[in-house]
């Protein structure tokens, strides 16, 4: 019986588990989330938040003025948690982009979301990924990217808005230069008709209407 035995064993031996741990780490830290089976995802997500909290501490403590003489990083956190993520590039990005991050937030970096059964195998299958993290769609994973692509998306947001007020703009002028004219030419119309009943008037007037009587012969 495995009574009061933490954690799972995920059919592995232990040195196969860690080497997954760290994997799964180094996954999470590097893509943001990570898709696996809800058994690894469980066992990954207080792994994950133990070595962000480490670098955490390292922000702190080069914030604070903590660190030894000469030393303006802490290299003690870092050889710690460079024993689980190998990769360099993955290790700057979890002191200087995440750990900044999530400098407020007293732990709970991490949320798995269930989604449903996994198709071969029908396991359960789930998300995890980090909470104060929304990557940004072209891939980018540092912070001076993400605001840079922020700042874009609002850059067209306020240009199409210009774009939108100058054709609005254009559309009522088009329009009122519209009824300008349909007014002139309405003017135009009542003057030809006023100009055509005079002239109609007095046609009228000068056409000498025929008599029926037979002229009378002068008297000499």
């Amino acid at each position: 019986m495995r009574h009061q035995v933490r954690g799972r064993k995920l059919n592995r031996t232990a040195s196969h588990r860690n080497a997954l741990l760290k994997n799964l780490a180094t996954s999470l830290f590097e893509h943001k989330h990570v898709r696996t089976t809800l058994a690894k995802a469980k066992e990954l997500r207080p792994y994950a938040e133990h070595l962000i909290t480490k670098a955490k501490k390292a922000l702190q403590n080069e914030k604070g003025g903590l660190l030894p003489e000469g030393q303006k990083v802490d290299i003690h956190n870092r050889r710690i948690v460079g024993r689980d993520i190998t990769n360099k590039a993955v290790l700057q990005e979890l002191f200087d982009t995440i750990a900044p991050l999530v400098e407020e937030r007293p732990g709970g970096y991490c949320r798995i979301t269930k989604i449903g059964n996994r198709r071969g195998d029908a396991g359960d299958a789930a998300i995890i990924e980090l909470v104060d993290w929304s990557a940004p769609q072209d891939g980018t994973s540092s912070l001076k990217a993400r605001k840079k692509a922020m700042a874009k998306k609002a850059e067209g947001k306020k240009s199409k808005a210009k774009k939108a007020k100058k054709v609005e703009e254009e559309v009522k002028g088009s329009e009122v230069i519209e009824t300008v004219t349909e007014e002139k030419v309405t003017e135009a119309d009542v003057r030809e008709e006023i100009t055509e009943e005079k002239n109609e008037e007095i046609t009228d007037s000068e056409t000498i209407e025929p008599s029926d009587e037979e002229p009378k012969p002068e008297e000499k």
